[in-house]
């Protein structure tokens, strides 16, 4: 886990943010409820990794 998977995370929360607060002002909620959505699976998607290795070291520490 490094620095830039920190930034890429903040990078797609801003600009999640944004454009879902440009949405809703133009009262396309719905597509505002789809940006938020899409912006959380592609955090888990740069994070699946990380997590992975999480749970192997749980895994291997208490000896499932």
């Amino acid at each position: 886990m490094g620095i830039e998977l920190i930034f890429k995370i903040a990078a797609i929360g801003i600009l999640v943010t944004v454009v879902s607060q440009i949405l809703k002002k133009s009262d396309r909620e719905d597509f505002a409820l789809f940006v938020g959505i899409i912006g959380i699976v592609a955090v888990l998607g740069l994070t699946a990794n990380v997590l992975a290795d999480f749970f192997n070291n749980v895994k291997s520490i208490f000896g499932f």
